[in-house]
């Protein structure tokens, strides 16, 4: 067991001063008034604010990138990395290199890193059709591998396979059964690249079936602004869509863009794309310049709207925790501080520094320095 005491808490919505019990793993009471009781572990937080553990649904947990030959290929993450990110929760996926890597690879890794502490699951599949897989099918995937929750795929790319309206639609419907026989998500997470039809297929597809919005949750939406439109008119029908980290200024701006155009900010995320490959063509699609996205730039965005952009922190905060956590269908189990939940929790000092990480009741970090060790 494990006793919090006298936090500031963010759930993320803002709670006041509480104390927090942990046991098994999960939160059992959150109040203002709980007594300390010797042999209990507890943690003086006066000053402090804790909030829910971080959730990234678009790491490269093996590595993304190999656009520019073998040399370029990414290294795959460390849990070291994740906790200093305030990550407790990640969802692991392939880019564009389904060849080298594959999904055994990406579902190894997730059990690696859950045995280090960290909530792990997985997408099936890269940016290819047809989809990569283990068991030669996605559906199967999804309902017999534990980790696996969806599938991905890449659109409007150049590095996509240019699927058809008939193939996506097959493949979103695959995944909606799935999911629905597994009771997990069963979603569709879409790579969208910078071509002209962007979002355009899946708005038809909509507009033509009753597969459920939900199915399709696009990622990189911020990567143009006609892109951003039509995913902000996408977000207004009542997807949820996915903003990639990449620069502080640059995501404050299309925040704020969103909020303008009234989306409901509870259908936005974030994600970081880490250890996943940033590239730079030329008008002949030759590479010019190639690097690797990092795992901590949720816990920076929001220190960056909360400390420079006067943002509350639990709206902030929302983006990186609840709003992850209800796209991914894990919530309430992750993504709140409340009584049942997963005890995945963060202590920020005053300055909104990373103090203290917990995930499923063990502590990773306390008071800045790593707990857990990598095995090499």
């Amino acid at each position: 067991m494990l006793q919090i005491k006298n936090a500031h808490v963010y759930a993320p919505q803002d709670k006041g001063i509480q104390d927090v019990w942990i046991a098994g793993g999960k939160i059992e009471v959150v109040s203002k008034t709980l007594p300390i009781i010797d042999g209990i572990d507890c943690i003086d937080a006066t000053g402090k604010i804790l909030t829910p553990g971080l959730i990234d649904r678009h790491v490269h947990i093996t590595g993304g990138g190999g656009e520019g030959g073998f040399c370029t290929q990414a290294p795959a993450v460390t849990a070291s990395r994740l906790i200093h990110g305030g990550l407790t929760t990640v969802v692991g996926l392939l880019g564009t290199d389904g060849i080298t890597r594959s999904v055994e690879n990406l579902v190894a890794k997730a059990k690696g890193l859950k045995d280090q502490g960290i909530s792990v699951y997985c997408m099936t599949g890269a940016y290819g059709y047809p989809s990569i897989t283990i068991t030669d099918s996605v559906q199967k995937d999804i309902v017999f591998v534990e980790e696996i929750i969806g599938c991905k795929l890449a659109l409007s790319d150049h590095r996509s396979s240019h699927v058809t309206s008939e193939e996506l639609m097959h493949l979103a419907s695959d995944v909606r059964v799935a999911g629905m026989l597994s009771k997990k998500a069963g979603i569709l997470t879409l790579h969208l690249g910078d071509e002209k039809p962007g979002l355009q297929m899946v708005m038809d597809i909509l507009d033509q079936t009753d597969i459920p919005i939900k199915t399709f949750q696009p990622t990189h939406v911020n990567r143009n602004l006609a892109l951003l439109q039509q995913a902000i008119g996408f977000a207004k029908r009542g997807g949820t869509i996915d903003i990639t980290c990449d620069s502080t200024e640059g995501v404050y701006q299309v925040l704020m863009k969103i909020k303008e155009e009234g989306v409901c900010m509870d259908q936005v995320t974030l994600s970081s794309d880490g250890q996943g490959s940033w590239s730079k063509y030329d008008a002949r699609g030759n590479l010019l310049q190639i690097g690797v996205s990092y795992v901590d730039t949720i816990y920076k965005q929001i220190v960056y709207l909360v400390k420079q952009k006067n943002w509350s922190m639990e709206d902030a905060l929302a983006l990186g925790c609840r709003n992850v956590a209800k796209a991914l269908e894990l919530y309430p189990k992750k993504g709140v501080i409340q009584k049942g939940g997963d005890a995945d929790l963060l202590l920020w000092d005053k300055d909104l520094n990373l103090d203290t990480v917990i995930a499923q009741g063990n502590i990773l970090m306390k008071n800045g320095k790593l707990l857990t060790k990598e095995m090499f």
